[in-house]
């Protein structure tokens, strides 16, 4: 049996008690109370419960931790050199339009490096789960990428460029790009499941840009612990300050 480091429990902990709400609201979705923050860009009741109770839960096991959270934003801590960076519903717009792919993710950045990281999809209970130097999970299984080694039978993933979201042309043209030479390409609305597919061996690939950190953080760590890949679009290594990632198995992740 995998054993989880004590961050992986708190963060796995903190999870399931913020699962119990969105699992109710995700029943009644219909009855959510929600309010706009940008084009297409939506955050209900249900989201800002469960960051609450996640920060009231890793506040209380680690209280010198700050915090990264897509609501809060920065909650700076005793100890400067670790926080927790949470994003309490990955998938927002699925879940406000009933669709079940959605996720709790949460990663620890020690000293500008994400060292553990869960990603949590709770309606199938799949707990996705890392710590550097120790592998990647999902539940007590152990986890590797793909080992499909040709673009012709490469599945991906990506993220489209919606409504208010800029560079919808560089995107048709990557997507142009990839077409004819992939077995298909998927986009499933939660950047944080990819990651965690990417590292299951459920894609071989996965790219997007314009993501908060918190989308990626702790699929990072996840595709890497899981033997792949990952960059920026560049192909340089700052895909947290880009907001830009291209992750892969070893055998299909190139230079751009």
């Amino acid at each position: 049996m995998a054993r989880r480091s004590p961050l992986v429990n708190v963060m796995a902990s903190a999870a399931n008690k913020a699962a119990r709400n969105l699992r109710r609201d995700f029943g009644e979705v219909e009855h959510l109370q929600v309010s706009r923050k940008g084009p297409a860009d939506f955050v209900s009741e249900a989201d800002r419960r469960a960051e609450a109770i996640l920060f009231d839960e890793l506040k209380k096991a680690r209280p010198r931790f700050g915090f990264l959270m897509e609501e809060r934003g920065i909650v700076e801590g005793d100890d400067a050199s670790t926080r927790w960076i949470v994003d309490p519903l990955d998938g927002t717009t699925n879940f406000l339009h009933g669709l079940p792919h959605w996720a709790i993710t949460i990663a620890v950045e020690e000293r500008g490096e994400i060292v553990s990281g869960i990603v949590y999809d709770v309606l199938k209970d799949e707990l996705f789960w890392a710590d550097k130097g120790n592998g990647a999970f999902v539940n007590d299984q152990r986890l590797r990428v793909s080992g499909r080694s040709t673009m012709a039978s490469a599945l991906l993933a990506t993220g489209i460029p919606f409504m208010g979201k800029p560079d919808h042309p560089v995107f048709l043209a990557q997507l142009a790009a990839f077409m004819p030479e992939v077995a298909g390409v998927r986009r499933f609305g939660s950047a944080a499941l990819d990651l965690a597919y990417v590292a299951a061996g459920r894609y071989e690939g996965f790219w997007e840009q314009d993501l908060s950190t918190w989308d990626m953080a702790a699929g990072l760590l996840l595709v890497r612990e899981a033997g792949g890949f990952a960059t920026d679009i560049t192909g340089g290594s700052r895909i947290l300050e880009t907001g830009s990632i291209v992750a892969a198995n070893p055998a299909l992740h190139q230079p751009c």
